[in-house]
Protein backbone atom coordinates (compact mmCIF):
# COMPACT_ATOMS: atom_id res chain seq x y z
CA UNK A 1 0.00 0.00 0.00
CA UNK A 2 1.41 3.79 -1.12
CA UNK A 3 1.94 6.08 1.50
CA UNK A 4 -0.99 8.44 2.14
CA UNK A 5 -0.29 11.84 0.75
CA UNK A 6 -1.08 14.60 2.91
CA UNK A 7 -3.75 17.33 1.77
CA UNK A 8 -2.73 20.62 0.59
CA UNK A 9 -5.86 21.94 2.40
CA UNK A 10 -4.70 23.65 5.65
CA UNK A 11 -6.71 23.13 8.78
CA UNK A 12 -9.33 25.31 10.43
CA UNK A 13 -6.30 25.58 13.07
CA UNK A 14 -3.27 26.49 10.79
CA UNK A 15 -5.35 29.36 9.24
CA UNK A 16 -6.71 31.03 12.16
CA UNK A 17 -3.41 31.29 13.60
CA UNK A 18 -1.57 32.04 10.46
CA UNK A 19 -4.13 35.23 10.38
CA UNK A 20 -4.12 36.72 13.32
CA UNK A 21 -1.27 39.09 14.00
CA UNK A 22 -0.12 40.90 17.46
CA UNK A 23 -2.71 44.00 18.11
CA UNK A 24 -0.85 47.21 16.70
CA UNK A 25 1.70 48.97 19.45
CA UNK A 26 -0.52 52.13 18.69
CA UNK A 27 -4.01 53.56 18.54
CA UNK A 28 -4.54 52.42 14.90
CA UNK A 29 -8.30 54.59 15.06
CA UNK A 30 -6.49 57.50 16.02
CA UNK A 31 -2.98 57.40 14.26
CA UNK A 32 -1.76 56.75 11.17
CA UNK A 33 1.60 54.36 12.41
CA UNK A 34 3.42 54.25 16.03
CA UNK A 35 5.63 57.41 14.98
CA UNK A 36 2.17 59.82 14.36
CA UNK A 37 1.32 58.64 17.65
CA UNK A 38 4.63 59.90 19.06
CA UNK A 39 4.59 63.06 16.76
CA UNK A 40 1.00 63.68 18.96
CA UNK A 41 2.48 62.91 22.79
CA UNK A 42 5.87 65.21 21.29
CA UNK A 43 3.20 68.44 20.34
CA UNK A 44 0.24 68.07 22.97
CA UNK A 45 1.73 70.97 24.95
CA UNK A 46 0.82 73.01 21.80
CA UNK A 47 -2.21 76.06 22.55
CA UNK A 48 -4.26 77.41 20.37
CA UNK A 49 -4.88 81.17 19.36
CA UNK A 50 -8.73 81.63 18.39
CA UNK A 51 -9.40 83.06 15.11
CA UNK A 52 -10.78 86.75 14.87
CA UNK A 53 -13.64 87.66 12.89
CA UNK A 54 -13.25 90.47 10.58
CA UNK A 55 -16.34 92.47 10.18
CA UNK A 56 -16.22 94.34 7.14
CA UNK A 57 -18.44 97.40 6.80
CA UNK A 58 -21.44 97.01 3.66
CA UNK A 59 -18.89 99.94 1.70
CA UNK A 60 -15.84 98.01 2.49
CA UNK A 61 -14.12 96.12 -0.18
CA UNK A 62 -17.30 95.43 -1.89
CA UNK A 63 -15.42 93.30 -4.77
CA UNK A 64 -13.98 91.22 -2.04
CA UNK A 65 -17.28 90.41 -0.52
CA UNK A 66 -19.04 89.78 -3.47
CA UNK A 67 -16.38 87.76 -4.64
CA UNK A 68 -16.48 85.55 -1.03
CA UNK A 69 -20.34 85.36 -1.88
CA UNK A 70 -20.07 84.50 -5.34
CA UNK A 71 -18.39 81.43 -4.62
CA UNK A 72 -20.21 80.30 -1.58
CA UNK A 73 -17.34 80.80 0.76
CA UNK A 74 -19.17 82.69 3.89
CA UNK A 75 -18.81 79.25 6.18
CA UNK A 76 -15.08 79.75 5.47
CA UNK A 77 -14.51 83.13 6.30
CA UNK A 78 -16.58 82.51 9.76
CA UNK A 79 -14.25 81.47 12.30
CA UNK A 80 -16.23 78.15 14.11
CA UNK A 81 -17.31 79.36 17.54
CA UNK A 82 -15.70 75.89 18.99
CA UNK A 83 -13.58 73.33 18.45
CA UNK A 84 -11.71 70.35 20.31
CA UNK A 85 -8.14 70.62 20.45
CA UNK A 86 -7.32 67.24 20.46
CA UNK A 87 -8.93 66.58 17.09
CA UNK A 88 -6.48 69.79 15.41
CA UNK A 89 -3.71 67.59 17.52
CA UNK A 90 -4.39 64.52 15.56
CA UNK A 91 -4.81 66.25 12.22
CA UNK A 92 -1.16 67.59 12.71
CA UNK A 93 0.08 64.79 13.86
CA UNK A 94 -1.66 62.49 11.03
CA UNK A 95 -0.33 65.29 8.48
CA UNK A 96 3.31 65.13 9.24
CA UNK A 97 6.05 63.23 6.88
CA UNK A 98 7.09 60.00 9.09
CA UNK A 99 10.15 59.53 6.28
CA UNK A 100 12.92 61.78 4.97
CA UNK A 101 11.42 63.22 1.52
CA UNK A 102 8.26 61.26 1.67
CA UNK A 103 5.35 63.99 1.75
CA UNK A 104 2.09 62.04 1.88
CA UNK A 105 -0.65 64.60 3.69
CA UNK A 106 -3.61 62.14 4.21
CA UNK A 107 -5.14 62.72 7.84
Amino acid sequence: MAPRKLSAKRSRKDATAEGTSAPPEFDSHRFRSAEHQQHFEAIKGWSFHRERRVQLRDDEYRDFQEEIAHRRWTSLVTPMPKFDPDIVLEFYANACPTEEGVRDMRS
